[in-house]
C-alpha cells in the first residue's frame, strides 16, 4: 500500500530542509515507514490505543505544546507523521486523540494546544495516561508565565463572559478523579506567583486604558490595593473608568480556559453585595500565552453557578 497523497506532502515538508542529493534517500526510507504503519494499522482499527501508544502520544502532545507557550516553531504534520510511522495509527486517529488530550487539559483547567480544538469522546486509558504523565512532571501543572506577555489592544484583551452551563456532558468518573486529584481551582488558588502576575497585568492594562482615554491624572491613581496593603479589602485594584467613578476589581487569574473554576471568599462574596455598582471581577484566562479577560458583575449568582466548597467550624 503506497502512502496517501497527504502523506507525501507531509513528508515533502518533513524533508525540506535536506540535500537534493539526500532527499529521495529520505523520502523513500520514511515513505517505507509510513506503509509499514498502514498495514499495522490495519489490525488496530476500531481497537482502543495501548497504554504505550498513549504514553507516546501524551509525550509528543507536551512537548508541542511546551513549543507553543515558549513561543518557539512546531509544525504539528510533522509531529504527527512521525507518531503514525512509531505506533501504526491512522492520521485521523492521532489527530482525534489529540482532541482528547485537549478536552482532558481543559478540564485540568492547563493550556492546550490552539487547532486541536477539545473532543470528549473518550477512552478511560487517556485519564490514566495523562495521570502518569503529569505524575512524573509536575511543573507541567505551573506553567510560568511569559516574561513579556503580548502588547495586545484592549479592544481584543476583553472578551465576552462565559455563561453559566445549563447542560453538561456527563463528566466520567475517572475523569472527574483525575480532577480531585490535580484540582485547578485549589491549585490557581495556592499559586501566589500566578495570582500576583495576573493582577499586575491588570493593574497595567488599567492605567493603559486611561492613558488611552486621556485620563493620564486618574492612571496615575490605579492602586495595586492588595499589594500595598494587604489582602482582605474584599477587592484586588482601585481604578477608575474614564468618567472618574471608582472601579474595585478581583481579579481571578487562570493558565486555563474562560470555563475554569474558581474560588471566591466570604470576604469577596460580602463585599460585592456591599458595593455593587462599583466592585466587578475580572477573570483573566489563557494567562500562560494569550491573556484575556472577561468582567463579571453583581448580582454574582446571575452569572455564576455558586457552589460551597469549605466551611468554617466553631463551638
Amino acid at each position: 500500500m503506497a502512502p496517501s497523497v497527504y502523506e507525501m506532502l507531509v513528508l515533502a515538508s518533513v524533508f525540506k530542509s535536506v540535500t537534493d542529493n539526500d532527499y529521495w534517500m529520505h523520502l523513500e526510507d520514511f515513505s517505507a515507514k509510513i506503509w509499514t504503519s498502514q498495514m499495522a494499522d490495519e489490525e488496530k482499527v476500531g481497537k482502543p490505543w495501548r497504554d504505550d501508544e498513549l504514553d507516546a502520544i501524551i509525550a509528543d502532545y507536551f512537548a508541542m505544546l511546551a513549543a507553543d507557550l515558549a513561543g518557539r516553531p512546531y509544525i504539528k504534520s510533522r509531529h504527527s507523521a512521525a507518531l503514525m510511522a512509531q505506533i501504526g495509527r491512522t492520521h485521523r486517529s492521532v489527530e482525534f486523540k489529540h482532541q482528547n488530550i485537549s478536552a482532558v487539559l481543559d478540564e485540568l483547567g492547563l493550556p492546550w494546544i490552539p487547532g486541536y480544538m477539545p473532543k470528549r469522546n473518550y477512552q478511560n486509558a487517556i485519564f490514566d495516561a495523562i495521570d502518569r504523565y503529569l505524575i512524573h512532571h509536575p511543573e507541567i501543572l505551573i506553567p510560568a508565565p511569559a516574561l513579556q506577555l503580548e502588547s495586545t489592544a484592549s479592544s481584543a484583551i476583553f472578551v465576552d463572559p462565559s455563561s453559566p452551563a445549563i447542560a453538561k456532558q456527563p463528566i466520567p468518573e475517572k475523569l472527574r478523579r483525575l480532577v480531585r486529584k490535580f484540582d485547578p481551582v485549589e491549585r490557581d488558588y495556592r499559586n501566589r506567583s500566578l495570582g500576583k502576575a495576573g493582577e499586575a497585568y491588570v493593574v497595567d492594562v488599567e492605567r493603559k486604558q486611561l492613558a488611552q482615554a486621556d485620563r493620564d491624572d486618574l492612571a496615575r491613581k490605579v492602586r495595586w490595593v492588595s499589594e500595598e496593603d494587604g489582602d482582605g479589602a474584599g477587592y484586588d485594584i482601585h481604578s477608575f473608568d474614564p468618567h472618574g467613578r471608582e472601579r474595585l476589581i478581583e481579579v481571578k487569574t487562570t493558565n486555563g480556559a474562560a470555563r475554569t473554576p474558581f474560588f471566591l471568599s466570604r470576604n469577596e462574596c460580602d463585599f460585592a453585595a456591599e458595593r455593587p455598582d462599583d466592585w466587578c471581577i475580572y477573570r483573566v484566562h489563557l494567562f500562560a500565552k494569550h491573556p484575556r479577560i472577561f468582567t463579571i458583575s453583581p448580582p454574582l449568582e446571575d452569572a455564576l453557578n455558586m457552589v460551597p466548597e469549605t466551611w468554617r467550624a466553631s463551638f
